[in-house]
């Protein structure tokens, strides 16, 4: 038999970029298809392992860490628990789509002349690797609800500082959040210290804020416009978070009422 590596690389390319695409799709990492793609590219490394040899536990080694690498490539690495839900979801859709297509190769490989099958049909085996199978995508499909509830709270926006400033976030929307500036009524967007380091050349204003467990003033910057989904608004201000946010993949942090100010 014939084996063409270029098809096989292709194949190989083609699997691993509807993978890291179901991953930025279920958990809304908005990342640009060139990282996908070179995330992709790196994946395909694993077809040239057909060349050498390795034992099982070589190989299994390496297909994690071609799988790591893949991972950074196309999404970064911003912090553990961001790290680690992209390893989550990228195994289990693996899983998924892997048991999927060795389930259609196999059943529509099998013949059979009356009650003789060659290869044999639905083994008791092949059952129980079924109803897991069955298990395994419930437990997907309950968790991509859960997940579709909790990012659908997730937005893409830019922040223009003026003309020809401008930054890139993902931004939370937080309910519950009403801070703004008590003396011009303006909505303040909680940006991450890490992503504004350049921000603090400019002149700062405080603002004072109340919270459950802390008060104090908090530093803020004047900017142009901020465009949520097409849409923009201009009352609002900048405000520096010193501290992290425990939000997966989160830039900054919006509130109602900028969403109810976009136009």
């Amino acid at each position: 038999m014939k084996v063409y590596i270029d098809v096989v690389i292709g194949i190989n390319f083609l699997f691993d970029f509807f993978l890291l695409e179901s991953v930025n799709y279920i958990l809304r990492r908005n990342s640009k298809v060139t990282k996908l793609l070179l995330g992709s590219l790196c994946g395909s490394i694993t077809t040239l392992f057909m060349f050498f040899e390795f034992n099982q536990f070589q190989l299994l080694f390496l297909k994690i860490l071609v799988s790591v690498i893949m991972l950074i490539v196309a999404f970064g690495y911003q912090n553990f628990v961001y790290f680690k839900k992209n390893c989550l979801y990228f195994y289990l859709v693996s899983m998924l789509l892997g048991g999927a297509i060795y389930f259609l190769k196999t059943q529509f490989s099998y013949t059979n002349k009356g009650l003789i099958f060659n290869k044999s049909a639905l083994s008791i085996s092949y059952i129980i690797i079924l109803i897991i199978g069955v298990i395994i995508y419930l437990k997907y499909v309950k968790s991509f609800k859960e997940l579709k509830n909790n990012y659908s709270n997730y937005y893409e926006c830019q922040i223009f500082l003026d003309d020809q400033k401008k930054y890139s976030f993902t931004a939370f929307l937080d309910t519950g959040n009403k801070l703004s500036d008590p003396y011009t009524n303006k909505s303040i967007v909680l940006v991450d210290k890490n992503k504004i380091e350049d921000l603090r050349i400019r002149s700062p204003m405080y603002v004072p804020y109340n919270s459950l467990n802390n008060h104090g003033l908090l530093e803020c910057y004047k900017a142009l416009k901020i465009v949520i989904n097409g849409k923009e608004c201009n009352n609002f201000l900048i405000g520096v978070s010193e501290e992290n946010f425990f939000i997966d993949g989160i830039d900054c942090i919006i509130n109602c009422k900028i969403m109810e100010d976009l136009r």
